[in-house]
């Protein structure tokens, strides 16, 4: 049996759940929608709308185990649109000899795996009360 959390840190981690929640339904979207998982990660409002919420709240969070996952939750998407414009670059580069459309297609999927990988650990590690690696 767990024992209940401080008013604070309830609400904190109430925060943290809307956050990964917003992030899985960009990562929906993307799935059976018209966008890729990536894309609607990246460029999605709900994922917009998560990192908007993270960098307000963060503060609220210093010292306390649920900081790890503010930065977490930044971390994904900022390097989610990171590699995907170097996907997209190196694509683009490489569509001269006609191999950017192959790297493009795998670029795109491993991202979405990626970005799917990251919020699936986070959430859990959240559920358990853990905090994220640094």
């Amino acid at each position: 049996m767990s024992t209940p959390l401080p008013d604070n840190e309830r609400s904190l981690r109430n925060t943290v759940t809307l956050v990964y929640a917003l992030h899985a339904l960009s990562l929906v979207i993307g799935a059976f929608g018209a966008a890729t998982v990536i894309g609607s990660f990246v460029f999605g409002w709900p994922s917009i709308i998560a990192v908007i919420v993270n960098y307000v709240k963060r503060s609220d969070a210093r010292g306390t185990w649920l900081e790890s996952h503010f930065s977490w939750q930044i971390r994904t998407f900022w390097y989610a649109l990171l590699w995907t414009i170097v996907v997209a670059v190196v694509s683009a580069v490489l569509l001269v000899v006609v191999v950017g459309v192959a790297t493009w297609i795998v670029g795109l999927i491993a991202l979405g795996l990626w970005a799917i990988y990251r919020i699936a650990r986070g959430w859990l590690r959240l559920s358990d009360r853990q905090p994220m690696p640094v």
